[in-house]
């Protein structure tokens, strides 16, 4: 894919009347309207929006503002130096940073419009932007629900390593976003316990965050270990990284900043997320969230920037709104979708990927609720151009990890990618000749055009129900939950052509000593539902009217 925009990176102090929201007579015109392309030159669609061009430019000029005159309480004194080095304004006694708007329009330009995740087999490396969004599930949730009880407990590496497994699996999953956290991690192995596993059993990429520096450098020892050579690992580094430098409103942690400076001044691949909550650490509206956020992303990419010119970024949030009824935290609702809708303009005003957390939800089991909070935030990102979807397998927002809501959520993550294939439309699609050869009161079904075309047409899902009612109670009546259950069980059954060789891995085992074992074992007592068929097929409908005649 190849984005394609009317405007151009510019170097000014974007001097902005607020008050009139007009532009400065020197200022030069642009457009900021955006369309997307194929290799090919068609045009896939058209993104939803809600910002007008104007309404962009003043949430730019705003953040500018806000960094300049209130500015940012930076904890770490290295990352305060870096600012003060580079032209911002740091009081080291109250550990302010403002940044002068010449100085964020100046590195904000350094960040290059393109992000690549790197797995351990080359042919799963994904860049970005392309035509269909690259779909990663949520990370970091503590508890998994169990799939022999169907109780949450804590989860550990043995159900990292069987999730890693799985997403290796399901084609719906570009980048396999560490999706718990390892109960059973020794002491001084947290991260290791959980990015050991993950890369044993997955080829695609691998990310999460890690709690500081030194763990950073463990993690990195194992990618080297896994490459065969420290030089092997850093011709191409697949350990991907990310942080959260920023916590609103307006803050810079200590250990989050650090890794941050580290990243990018050793080149690793890493991004950052920044997780407001409406109401909370934010305006409770959504203008107001998203210039918070606006301001502190850039902040954030500058000092990226500053740290290593041409860092990769990604404009990532996960934008949430407190139910403000009771404080409650609801990752779930219409809203997040709605301002990653505005994210992706502003992302594109930066020519920088867009990226955010959609398809979350409060639901506990996969039950409707999980089902509309999970799909429509996820198609409202997609419809407006995102890049990045963290999304797949959590529930309870976000505390807790569900095999079964894994699977689904690879269909939910296949459908978004189908709709941002493109209409296809081309005059041969339109399929004129065929139109006009098959006739009034025709049948299109044995044309050879149709069968070429049944497994590219259309997306057909493996989960979702389209049989009969009457097939369907004949065939045990089962839920979306049990056949996805069963789907994890197929998979996790299956030996794992991912699965790092006995060389590789007793490399690892010798410098790691007491490391968890990592392996994708399938759960003692997990047994496939039983429907009481012994073989489900398609049926063709019995005519109501005829049988009961």
């Amino acid at each position: 894919m190849v984005a394609v925009t009317a405007w151009e990176h510019y170097e000014t102090d974007f001097a902005y009347a607020l008050s009139q929201r007009e532009p400065l007579a020197h200022t030069p015109e642009y457009s900021l309207e955006f369309a997307c392309f194929s290799n090919d030159g068609q045009q896939a669609m058209q993104y939803f929006s809600y910002l007008e061009n104007d309404d962009i430019k003043y949430v730019h000029a705003a953040s500018l503002e806000i960094l300049e005159e209130v500015g940012l309480l930076v904890r770490n004194e290295k990352a305060r130096n870096r600012f003060a080095e580079h032209g911002c304004r740091v009081d080291h006694e109250t550990e302010m940073v403002r940044m002068p708007s010449a100085v964020v329009e100046k590195y904000r330009a350094m960040a290059p419009p393109t992000f690549t995740f790197r797995g351990r087999d080359p042919a799963l490396d994904v860049t970005f932007p392309r035509r269909q969004p690259v779909i990663a599930p949520c990370g970091s949730a503590p508890d998994i629900v169990d799939p022999v009880t169907g109780m949450a407990r804590r989860a550990t590496s043995h159900d990292l390593a069987n999730i890693a497994h799985m997403v290796n699996a399901l084609p719906g999953f570009d980048v396999f976003s560490i999706s718990v956290l390892a109960d059973d991690a020794p002491p001084g192995h947290f991260s290791l316990s959980r990015f050991y596993p993950a890369l044993k059993n997955c080829m695609k990429p691998v990310r999460t965050s890690v709690l500081d520096v030194d763990e950073a450098r463990q993690i990195l020892k194992l990618g080297e270990l896994i490459a065969g050579s420290k030089e092997a690992f850093w011709e191409r580094p697949f350990i991907n990284l990310g942080y959260c430098a920023i916590v609103s409103p307006l803050t810079m942690d200590f250990d989050s900043t650090e890794n941050l400076m580290f990243f990018a001044e050793n080149g690793i691949t890493s991004y950052g997320t920044i997780a407001p909550m409406g109401g909370m650490s934010t305006p409770l509206s959504l203008p107001g969230m998203l210039t918070i956020m606006n301001a502190e992303w850039l902040a954030a990419c500058v000092l990226a920037q500053m740290s290593k010119p041409g860092t990769e970024q990604i404009y990532c949030f996960l934008p949430v709104f407190a139910d403000m009824r009771d404080g409650a935290y609801a990752p779930g609702a219409i809203e997040n979708g709605m301002m990653i809708s505005a994210l992706c303009q502003m992302a594109r005003f930066y020519n920088v990927p867009s990226g955010g957390y959609l398809g979350l939800t409060n639901s506990k089991i996969p039950d409707a609720q999980a089902g509309f909070e999970k799909g429509m935030s996820p198609l409202l990102g997609a419809a407006s151009g995102v890049d990045f979807i963290v999304m797949g397998g959590q529930q309870d927002a976000l505390m807790s990890f569900d095999f079964g809501q894994l699977a689904i959520d690879n269909e939910i993550a296949q459908m978004v990618k189908t709709v941002r294939g493109g209409f296809g439309f081309t005059h041969e699609s339109v399929s004129l000749d065929e139109i006009k050869a098959t006739g009034p009161a025709g049948m299109f079904a044995d044309n050879p055009s149709t069968l070429e075309r049944m497994h590219t047409a259309t997306f057909m899902p493996e989960l979702a129900d389209r049989k009969l009612r009457e097939q369907w109670e004949d065939e045990g009546a089962s839920t979306i939950q049990q056949r996805a259950m069963n789907k994890a069980l197929e998979i996790l059954s299956t030996p794992n052509p991912a699965v790092l060789d006995m060389e590789t891995d007793a490399r690892i085992h010798a410098e790691f000593e007491g490391r968890v074992a990592g392996d994708s074992v399938t759960p003692e007592g997990w047994v496939p539902v039983d429907f009481g068929i012994e073989k489900i097929t398609r049926k063709k409908r019995v005519n109501r009217r005829r049988r009961l005649a």
